[in-house]
């Protein structure tokens, strides 16, 4: 008589129930429709105003005049907005390189210690922002400890500057966001399987090599997400131009700023916020588009 082996036969998991999954749904839908209605409501507020004008005393009111949209075309705009993008882009670069190393050691040679070296780095960014800025200003400063130190061993004079300049803003960009994209990148190399590091080695022989011909593609979706996670954040900051750069660093955030609470004319501060929307909107278009076309290759 043959033996039956279906009792034997390991039983497929069902996963959650579907009791489970509605309970789960109702419980997120009232901080989703929050969030939703408040971040909709705010974008219709800001968009409708940006076609308002401002009465004799300074107070907004919507209408429809285009005045604020053509007032955009201004070359200084454009310049300020230009400006914005290219220290968002090279802050994504520099965060990048710095990223990598850091990220790289603590994932691969870390050991036990990984949680530990992780939140070593996440742990101090939990200060307020503005304090942070406002500490790292301090360091960057004439008579601040770097550049003390860098005129003791010959590199720097007493017309050294890092203050008030391009430099400084991209340096305290640089060193508010970094966190942003430690994270992604030690994500995605602790889900890389380390076997393709030492087959890449049998093939392209140096660790240099390997490291861009085989790491680097096996992350560049942690790589990125951080990028995204950066730029977003560093167009549209105003806190490290205000405290470390000067008026000819000024960016889009600063402008923005200066609209709402000392020009008092918030239509045209609604319209320059829409179109720092409309510039980090074709930004994340682009990273999903990135993403979902590695995602059908990966399927594949």
């Amino acid at each position: 008589m043959a033996r039956d082996d279906r009792s034997a036969a390991p039983r497929p998991d069902r996963g959650p129930s579907a009791s489970g999954a509605r309970l789960w749904t109702w419980l997120m839908l009232p901080g989703t429709l929050w969030m939703t209605g408040f971040l909709v409501a705010s974008l219709v507020l800001v968009a409708t105003l940006a076609f308002g004008t401002t009465d004799p005393l300074g107070n907004p009111r919507f209408g429809l005049d285009f005045a604020n949209i053509t007032a955009l075309a201004d070359p200084v705009y454009a310049t300020v907005l230009l400006r914005s993008l290219g220290y968002a882009l090279v802050t994504c670069v520099i965060c990048l390189a710095l990223a990598y190393p850091v990220a790289y050691t603590i994932a691969l040679y870390g050991g036990r210690f990984k949680n530990v070296l992780i939140a070593a780095i996440v742990v101090p960014f939990f200060a307020n922002y503005l304090v942070r800025m406002y500490g790292w200003s301090v360091v960057l400063s004439d008579d601040g400890p770097l550049l003390r130190a860098l005129r003791t061993i010959g590199l720097a004079d007493g017309g050294t500057k890092i203050l008030q300049t391009g430099a400084g803003v991209i340096a305290g960009l640089v060193y508010g966001f970094i966190v942003f994209m430690i994270i992604p990148l030690y994500a995605a190399l602790e889900r890389m399987d380390t076997s393709l590091i030492e087959a890449g080695r049998d093939l392209y022989g140096g660790p240099l090599r390997t490291f861009f011909f085989v790491t680097v593609p096996a992350t560049r979706q942690g790589a990125a997400a951080g990028c995204v996670l950066v730029f977003l954040p560093a167009m549209g900051d105003f806190v490290s131009a205000q405290l470390m750069g000067g008026p000819d660093q000024i960016m889009i955030g600063n402008l923005i700023q200066d609209k709402f609470f000392q020009g008092q004319n918030w239509p045209l501060g609604s319209a320059l916020t829409m179109l720092l929307m409309a510039v980090l909107f074709l930004g994340m278009l682009g990273y999903l588009r990135r993403t979902r076309k590695d995602e059908t290759e990966a399927a594949r």
